[in-house]
């Protein structure tokens, strides 16, 4: 419980210390007219109130993430607390504020075209493609996710909830951000926080023994220890409650929305300090719960125990029918509006490649209906494969996002080590999971390691050696 505590206290501190330490690295102008200001359209681009901004942004970026991840990454024990604290303070709320600014200063524009600017034109291209690819397979697995939760909850087939559901995203990803996502996300991630709040209060007053982040608890205490290792599966299994491609792609739906550049550190780092503490909950609780993570893992092993089981016997059994109602549902909205959200940016991603207006309803159709088209086709797929593959590629999105910000820091001539380093690491992760994987290449584990490693040098000297005066001609909108 101790070492549970001081990680709550450790992130909370994360973001007043080390958040304001990445704010002055940016250097924030607040006189700078924002794209919510100088292109607002009444449809993307549409000032909010930070209250809401920020709400949006953490439901955005929340999902199943911080909670699914969170207990298929308590299977390793108490390790995974010092990913959450340590992933989410130096790597996740670079990442994410940063990518979030980024769009501000460039008017708005999606991840692919920002690193097209820092990473040059083959990558933005790559990028497009990528990133659209990630954003259905994100929406695919937040259909599946909340669908079979709900199964659970009122016994309707899942293929008609999953029709329901998606009937639900053409509407949200098409409409004006302020008539549906202004108004009710601010209420599910209230929802959301309370759910948390209670489980908290759970882990805190009732009889549940968390795991201590001791010396002799940091091994790996996984089932399979010698196909699972810590590294690099647990930080492919934890992202959404550490580090997250995924959030990329959502940050500059708020920055078309953020009306001074000094609200950047409340939405962007705040969102993504709160996402850690939930997932913290989560991998806590998880590991309290049963018993311990022995027993944890054997209770998962169980036909049919799968990470939404494991929600709803937890949310039940520690809250109280209303307080698990109310943690079912904050749990379901998670993944469902990030899911939207996923679409609505994947519509915008096309939009900008093709430079497509969206002001007009009939336009934004023409981009949104071959999306759900292929999305549709892909929850045809078993879950575990999309899970799985949707994980390496959101941490490689994330890598990439790093290494263009470290090029735009060194563009304007200002220290980049802050960003280098999450960048050097994540690189060494995505590289060793793609070729150790089963998923992957199936490579031997120490070569796989090396390999990484060998990367991560190659990148490192790129980046040395890179000419920023390359890319001087490009400005900032």
């Amino acid at each position: 419980m101790i070492s549970f505590l001081i990680s709550i206290v450790v992130l909370v501190a994360g973001y007043f210390i080390y958040g304001s330490f990445i704010e002055r690295k940016f250097e924030i102008d607040k006189d700078r007219p924002t794209p919510a200001i100088s292109k607002q359209d009444g449809v993307d681009f549409l000032p909010l109130k930070l209250g809401k901004i920020f709400l949006i942004q953490f439901l955005n970026i929340a999902g199943l993430g911080p909670i699914f991840g969170a207990i298929a990454g308590a299977l390793w024990g108490p390790v995974a607390f010092l990913w959450i604290v340590l992933g989410t303070i130096f790597a996740g709320c670079v990442h994410d504020y940063f990518s979030g600014m980024l769009s501000i200063r460039h008017g708005g524009d999606s991840i692919p075209e920002i690193v097209g600017k820092y990473l040059g034109n083959g990558m933005k291209q790559f990028m497009r493609i990528f990133a659209v690819v990630l954003l259905i397979l994100v929406g695919v697995v937040f259909v599946k996710g909340p669908a079979t939760i709900l199964q659970g909850l009122i016994g309707v087939d899942v293929s008609i909830l999953v029709a329901c559901i998606f009937l639900y995203y053409l509407l949200a990803t098409m409409i004006p951000i302020d008539k549906l996502i202004g108004k009710v996300y601010p209420i599910f991630g209230f929802s959301l926080l309370v759910m948390a709040v209670g489980l908290l209060g759970a882990l805190l007053f009732l009889d549940y023994t968390i795991p201590e982040l001791s010396p002799q608890n940091l091994v790996n205490m996984h089932a399979n220890p010698s196909d699972y290792p810590v590294f690099p599966l647990l930080f492919i299994t934890i992202a959404c409650g550490a580090i997250s491609g995924f959030h990329s792609t959502q940050s500059p739906l708020m920055a078309r929305c953020i009306s001074n550049e000094a609200h950047g550190k409340k939405v962007f780092i705040g969102a993504m300090i709160t996402e850690g503490i939930v997932a913290l909950i989560w991998a806590a609780i998880a590991m309290a719960f049963f018993g311990g993570v022995e027993e944890l893992g054997a209770t998962m092993a169980e036909e049919g125990h799968n990470a939404a089981w494991v929600v709803n016997i937890i949310c039940n059994t520690t809250l109280g029918k209303i307080g698990g109602i109310l943690a079912v549902f904050g749990v379901i909205a998670a993944p469902i509006t990030s899911g939207d959200t996923a679409f609505r940016s994947a519509r915008l991603i096309i939009a900008d490649s093709f430079d497509v207006s969206q002001s007009k309803i009939l336009k934004r159709l023409i981009v949104t209906i071959p999306i759900f088209l292929v999305a549709l086709a892909l929850t045809n797929i078993d879950f575990g494969i999309i899970w799985r593959y949707f994980g390496w590629s959101n941490q490689m999105l994330a890598t990439i996002v790093l290494w263009a910000a470290a090029v735009y820091m060194k563009q304007q001539g200002k220290k980049a080590w802050f960003i280098l380093i999450p960048a050097a690491f994540m690189t060494i992760v995505v590289t060793t999971y793609i070729l150790v994987a089963p998923e992957g290449f199936k490579l031997n584990y120490e070569l796989s390691c090396t390999i990484g490693i060998i990367v991560f040098l190659f990148l490192s000297i790129w980046f040395i050696f890179y000419k920023s005066t390359s890319i001087t001609s490009i400005k900032e909108a």
